[in-house]
């Protein structure tokens, strides 16, 4: 797991997740349009964009990577 967080917060990572959360909201907005579960996936999306700017992966928090690895 801490190599696939390491992969995440690259350069490359970041901007696959950016890219990723972008398809997110334009598949909630524009091909699911105006319903709740559009804009549910939409919001989802949000969260890969803003992960990616910050620099940090969500799977982080969820698996905190050992200081002693």
């Amino acid at each position: 797991m801490n190599g696939l967080i390491q992969f995440m917060n690259t350069t490359i990572g970041r901007l696959l997740r950016i890219v990723l959360g972008i398809v997110l909201l334009y598949v909630g907005l524009v091909t699911m349009g105006g319903t709740l579960a559009g804009y549910a996936v939409a919001v989802i999306g949000l969260l890969p964009i803003v992960m990616g700017i910050w620099g940090h992966c969500v799977l982080e928090f969820i698996f905190p990577q050992s200081k002693h690895a």
